[in-house]
């Protein structure tokens, strides 16, 4: 039998229940979900029943349990169930206390808050808006969000990290980068991330309260310059503040001031001025360990470890501390790890062994996602990267070496390599040292000088030396560290390559400065997605992806011989981030990646259709198109004006180059071309 049964909608009814039961009261605490289940210390006196109750299987959960005290601490914004946990009540004869999070909600509010009375609003109000929006709300009222123009691509969700909720989610039309699947509450620094990642214009939430992370949620979106879109609470039931509930509860069931258990009591009043520190106060270390030898521990590393409950890593990073006796987790995914610390309750303080450094293409980032989303606090504790000392083994200064990693990332090493005197790369996995030293050797950096690092600061450490030919052929660890050297890297930007430095053949090429202007109207960053089509020999598509160098370009060319010479030129330019497709457009374009720009060449008479698709992929996509003849001039000013294009700019030009004629230097004109750019509207 029960002495008190606590539906425990939020944090502090999982607290309050965990409060209780330290205190001896037998307590049954009551969670919709199996995750909520998870989240509730296991201890003696505390039963959890997991699933959502119908208001008669409340009714009889009370009578068995001897009609306890029934505690309310369910969400504000859960009116219904509040309804009927009070109508169960009456009908079973208990007492029924509703303890309520106080609104921290100021009558004069920031003029960046658009108060809205339900989602619905919120809704009809963001169809009036444009920009990224974020959702705070939960997946129950997700689906509705649907009603949005373009929603698939302005909304991103952040929802628990469920198998159903993400089906929902997922049936709604929500996936990948759009779906962010994390239990809060957040700090401000998690939610700001998430508003800066996302690149959100608005966040929708509701006014849920200390200890669901409202204030967190409000004060990063203040700093990003997010505007907030609120859902106000419905109006509530009777009831005590939670601080003045722990109160009652203690003098009813006479659980002394002074006693640890109070302390606990005071520790649920308290807690939602440090939400985020998370329900149970528990903390992971994430400790870089430098290269992984004992001795090249920081002090304030050891001490982490000595004051660990338990201690996790992967692999051979946990060999050094077996002789401690702590109990260890081999695992290397954040999310075992989570599961590992969520199954183990009993580990308040827990350290993540982790290579190198935390702040080095390291796993931290995601482990403070992982933890943090669960509650858990993390700390970060810094290690010797794995650049630092090589480079002290090697006798160079690190201040200018560009940092890459190509081990199981996508990046451009070889733009890096040309653009820097020394570059450093993590290697791993399927990019062996051979692999690196063929591609060098394929975009024409066969004369740069490489240091590979194998077993760093272990006894059987090597280093070797040599160019990619030399090295190509010999045996090196899996994982293992190099630095390019380039002597005739060249950090400028090339822009208005001359026309003669291509590998040109008989196929068509948008001439120097009509190119250099052209990319140019594009707005390109270091990461866009491009689409070249009518690519012809590939001079603007090689541009394009020297500018967009962290991004990727693909060249659409009807003509096989013409994308050969595209293949060659992205060679010589060494450019690895150019993709060759041969085929006519719009139908060679439907499986590529939606692009963030595009560069029209040639379009075979399907101007419009290819806009058309271009729009659908990206509704805000950037296009330039370039039209030589009278009759594609008119069909470019009609298809943008008719396609709603926006930031619409039309540029006329005509270059005249020098040309020797015997003693003379005569002007000789070009063709004069048109160039149009645009921005699609951004409605789907």
């Amino acid at each position: 039998m029960k002495q008190v049964i606590v539906f425990a909608g939020t944090t502090e009814g999982r607290q309050v229940s965990e409060w209780l039961a330290a205190a001896g009261v037998e307590t049954l605490c009551s969670v919709a979900t199996e995750y909520g289940g998870l989240l509730v210390e296991k201890q003696l006196h505390l039963s959890v029943h997991q699933g959502r109750l119908l208001p008669e299987e409340m009714e009889q959960l009370f009578t068995e349990e001897g009609k306890p005290l029934v505690l309310d601490v369910t969400h504000p914004y859960a009116v219904a169930v509040s309804a009927n946990i009070k109508t169960a009540c009456e009908k079973a004869g208990c007492e029924y206390l509703r303890l309520i999070r106080p609104s921290l909600l100021c009558k004069n509010m920031d003029e960046q808050i658009v108060m809205v009375e339900n989602v619905q609003a919120a809704i009809d109000f963001l169809k009036m808006t444009e920009g990224p929006i974020f959702v705070t709300t939960g997946s129950k009222e997700l689906p509705k969000f649907t009603d949005l123009p373009d929603y698939q691509n302005r909304v991103y969700a952040r929802v628990l990290a469920t198998p159903e909720v993400v089906t929902q989610c997922t049936e709604a039309g929500f996936t990948g980068s759009h779906l962010i699947c994390m239990q809060g509450p957040f700090s401000k620094e998690m939610n700001l991330a998430m508003l800066h990642s996302t690149g959100a214009s608005w966040m929708v939430t509701k006014e849920a309260g200390r200890a669901g992370g409202f204030e967190e949620k409000m004060t990063a979106a203040k700093e990003a310059g997010v505007k907030v879109v609120l859902i106000g609470r419905p109006q509530e039931q009777a009831g005590v503040s939670v601080e003045d509930g722990v109160k009652l509860l203690a003098e009813r069931f006479h659980i002394p001031s002074n006693s640890p258990d109070s302390r606990d009591g005071k520790r649920i009043e308290t807690a939602s001025k440090d939400a985020h520190h998370g329900e149970n106060d528990r903390v992971a270390y994430l400790v870089g360990i430098g290269m992984g030898t004992p001795d090249h521990l920081t002090g304030e590393a050891r001490a982490a470890f000595e004051k660990a409950d338990c201690i996790l890593g992967s692999g051979r990073m946990l060999d050094s501390f077996r002789a401690t006796g702590k109990p260890l987790f081999d695992a290397y995914d954040s999310g075992k790890m989570l599961g590992f610390v969520q199954e183990h309750p009993e580990y308040r303080t827990i350290a993540v062994a982790l290579s190198g450094d935390v702040g080095f293409y390291s796993g931290a980032k995601r482990l403070i996602t992982a933890f943090e989303g669960a509650g858990i606090r993390t700390g970060l504790i810094t290690g010797i990267s794995s650049v630092t000392y090589f480079c002290s083994r090697l006798k160079i200064a690190w201040e200018d070496v560009k940092l890459m990693s190509i081990h199981g990332r996508k990046e451009n090493l070889i733009a890096a390599v040309r653009m820097h005197f020394r570059t450093f790369t993590l290697l791993g996995g399927k990019d062996t040292v051979a692999s690196l030293c063929e591609k060098l050797e394929t975009y024409g950096l066969e004369k740069v000088k490489l240091s590979i690092g194998e077993r760093l600061h272990y006894p059987e450490e090597r280093i070797t030396e040599g160019t990619p030919a030399e090295l190509k052929e010999k045996s090196f660890d899996g994982l293992c560290v190099a630095i390019i050297e380039n002597p005739a890297y060249r950090s400028g930007l090339p822009s208005c390559i001359p026309d003669e430095e291509f590998k040109r053949g008989d196929a068509p090429m948008t001439k120097s400065e009509v190119r250099s202007l052209s990319v140019a109207k594009l707005n390109l960053n270091r990461d866009s997605i491009v689409w070249d089509i009518g690519a012809g020999t590939g001079s603007v598509t090689i541009e394009m992806a020297l500018a967009a160098a962290d991004g990727q370009v693909c060249a659409i060319e009807k003509k096989p011989a013409a994308a050969a010479l595209i293949e060659e030129n992205a060679k010589k330019f060494g450019t690895p981030n150019v993709e060759v497709h041969v085929g006519t457009a719009p139908e060679a374009l439907t499986d590529l990646p939606a692009p963030t720009h595009a560069f029209i060449g040639g379009s075979s008479g399907n101007m419009k259709e290819i806009l058309k698709l271009l729009l659908q992929k990206n509704p805000r996509v950037r296009v330039v198109v370039n039209a030589i003849t009278l009759e594609t001039v008119a069909e470019a000013n009609s298809c943008f004006k008719e396609l709603g294009f926006t930031e619409i700019d039309i540029t006329q030009i005509q270059a005249a180059k020098a040309k020797k004629v015997g003693p003379y230097e005569m002007m000789m004109g070009q063709n004069p071309v048109y160039i149009f750019a645009g921005t699609g509207k951004g409605e789907a």
